[in-house]
Formats: C-alpha cells, sequence, structure tokens
C-alpha cells in the first residue's frame, strides 16, 4: 500500500519528519518496505548486491482492537471498518496494533470468563485497509474460544497471509518475531502477553507440544525470544499485554519486565490491556509506552474513550523522537482530536509519564 506523503506530512507535526523522508517507494508486506538484495552468486545486472541505505522510518501503533458487538456490520464494508483515524495509520511506513479478539465463528467459549470475543477472517481485510501492516494476538482474548477458536484463528492467519505474532502452533512459533525490511532498516517483531486468566494459563500458553499464546509470565522464555530477536536486526520491536485494567500507572512487574528486555535488546516496548492510556518515554536507549489504551473497541465510554496513535521516529535504530496524536472513540471508533480538544489531550497524555521513570526525551 503507497503511502499518502501528504498525510505523513501532517501527522508527523512536531516530529518534522517531511514526506520525502516519510514516503514509500513500493508495496510489500509493510509500508516501505524493500525486498533483500540478490543472493550472492546471482546476476544483478553487472554489478554487486549492495544492502540498501538506512533512511529513517515512522512507526505507528494503535491499542486494543476488535469488531464485537456493534463494530460487527463494519466488516461488511472492510475498507472503511477503522473510520477517520486509518489516515493516520497509512501515514507511516509500518503500523501495528493489538487484535484483541479470536478469530473465528465456531469454538467453544472459555469457562469463566464474563467477555469473550471473536471475529470472522474479513477482519484481517479491515486491518490491511486501514494500513495495519502487523498485529500481536497474545492476550488475555486471544484464544477466547478455546482450542478451537486457536485452530480457525491460525488458518485465518495462514489464508490471509496477514503478518500476526504472539500466536502458534508451539512455542517456537509463537515466540517467533516477524521480520521486515523497511527502508534499509531490518526490523524484528515480537508479542507476548503478561496477562492471562489463573485458570487458563495451562490451557492457553504455547508450549513444545501445544499451540497458544506467546507468555511473558515465562520471563526467560521472552528474554531469549528477545535475543533471537535482536539477531541480525536493527530494530527489535515488543508488543506486551500487560498492566492492570484502569490503572494509569505501570505495575512494578511491568517496569522489572522492561528492564530486562531491553537488557536482552529490545528497542521499542509498546503495550496494551488497561483500557485507558499509560505514559511513554525514554529508558536506556529504548522507548517505552506502558499503555495505549483502547482503540476500535466497541464498549468504550468516558475515560476508556481517551485514545490516540503513537508516532515514533525512527534513526540508525533507535526511536529519535515520539508524538501522540490523540482521539476520543465514538461508536466504537476512534475519531481524531483538533484544536484545543487535541492540545488538551496531549497534555494529559505527557503528565501520565510522571508515575513511569521514563524520559521525556532520549538521552
Amino acid at each position: 500500500m503507497r503511502r499518502n506523503r501528504v498525510a505523513a506530512a501532517a501527522v508527523a507535526g512536531t516530529m518534522t519528519l517531511t514526506a520525502a523522508a516519510c514516503g514509500s517507494s513500493g508495496d510489500s508486506e509493510a509500508k516501505g518496505a524493500t525486498s533483500p538484495p540478490a543472493p550472492s552468486g546471482e546476476p544483478s545486472g553487472g554489478t554487486q548486491p549492495t544492502q540498501p541505505a538506512k533512511e529513517p522510518i515512522l512507526l505507528a501503533f494503535g491499542g486494543d482492537t476488535h469488531f464485537e458487538g456493534v463494530l460487527r456490520s463494519r466488516l461488511n464494508n472492510p475498507s472503511t471498518a477503522f473510520g477517520p483515524v486509518a489516515k493516520q495509520l497509512r501515514a507511516a511506513d509500518l503500523a501495528m496494533v493489538n487484535l484483541e479478539t479470536a478469530i473465528t465463528t465456531g469454538g467453544t467459549p472459555a469457562p469463566g470468563k464474563q467477555f469473550t470475543f471473536r471475529a470472522p477472517a474479513t477482519v484481517f481485510k479491515a486491518l490491511k485497509a486501514a494500513g495495519v501492516d502487523v498485529t500481536s494476538m497474545a492476550n488475555n482474548h486471544g484464544m477466547d474460544y478455546m482450542e478451537g477458536g486457536l485452530r480457525d484463528s491460525l488458518a485465518a492467519i495462514k489464508r490471509a497471509k496477514f503478518p500476526t505474532v504472539g500466536i502458534g502452533k508451539d512455542a517456537d512459533a509463537a515466540y517467533r518475531p516477524y521480520r521486515v525490511t523497511v527502508k534499509g532498516n531490518k526490523l524484528a517483531i515480537v508479542g507476548a502477553t503478561q496477562v492471562l486468566d489463573n485458570n487458563l494459563i495451562q490451557a492457553w500458553t504455547a508450549t513444545d507440544t501445544q499451540g497458544g499464546l506467546a507468555s511473558a509470565k515465562n520471563v526467560p522464555r521472552m528474554v531469549q525470544a528477545v535475543k533471537e530477536a535482536s539477531q541480525g536486526s536493527d530494530v527489535v520491536i515488543v508488543h506486551l499485554h500487560w498492566g492492570a485494567e484502569l490503572q494509569a500507572c505501570p505495575l512494578p512487574r511491568q517496569k522489572e519486565l522492561a528492564e530486562k528486555l531491553i537488557a536482552a535488546g529490545a528497542d521499542v516496548l509498546v503495550g496494551g490491556h488497561a483500557h485507558i492510556p499509560l505514559g511513554g518515554g525514554y529508558q536506556d536507549g529504548a522507548y517505552v509506552h506502558y499503555g495505549m489504551g483502547n482503540f476500535v473497541f466497541y464498549s468504550a465510554n468516558g475515560k476508556t474513550a481517551e485514545s490516540g496513535v503513537l508516532f515514533l521516529r525512527v534513526e540508525n535504530g533507535k526511536v529519535t523522537k515520539d508524538k501522540w496524536a490523540p482521539a476520543r472513540i465514538s461508536g466504537g471508533i476512534p475519531i481524531p482530536l483538533k484544536g484545543a480538544q487535541a492540545k488538551a489531550a496531549v497534555k494529559r497524555w505527557n503528565g501520565l509519564r510522571d508515575c513511569t521513570g521514563l524520559q521525556a526525551r532520549p538521552s
């Protein structure tokens, strides 16, 4: 999908990203993605293959997304399912959201859960149309319809060929990073969840012999996954489902995990679960965001309707600038804010950093 150059310059705003710096030169699995050079020994027009130059890239992240309840009918027209926020997602070189639902029309609802979410496979058409390039299903709703729903989800992912992390036929597949080269930058993206219902941990956690989700509760396995992802990568992105619902400050276990994953090689840690935005900032050369809040979410109202898109500019393997583009969810869809409303929302978002221990700018 070709990037909208005008939109790219507009959303970049104070990040001083020009259309030339953020534009895409072609179509691939991610906007702005490039193909690898020809293998050694293959003809290349008389010249040796060269690695593409690394250009600055723009990443975009949205929060918890599903198409439950009143949102289901929006999948009847996947091209417009995300509403106006899709313009912002398309403006990034790579965009990612948390897909908080099983992809099935069957399966058995998980026992003991008050809320179970599922959506048909057309959700992948909606994600692609909105400019989303990769998603994580490692969350406390990814296996809401148990083993049958998992089989359907994996089959739908395979048919759609949509990059999806944090879920798989076994642990190796669930923890395996999605790798893509974007404007010469080799990215590796890992997804995992730190939130699982106690009675479902065993059934939902991927193992050597069982399909399921990548669990961040297994810290050594998570550290191993990040170390493996960092091999041959310029940028490692870790998407985490973590924190406590409606709690605006990160839990000690979130901070502890962030520290360990940064030490293992993570450059970007972005997550969700609280249903409200949390703070973000810089730590030890990495960028950490503790909670994106809801994004496309049917029951959002009041505080849980506060939403937005996080933009990160990456240069030479590091995040150099960040921007919060605020939105408010109406009818389940995030509507970008403008003017005084946007300014006030950004001020609130910046204030959320106070309890995170993160820095406002890279050191």
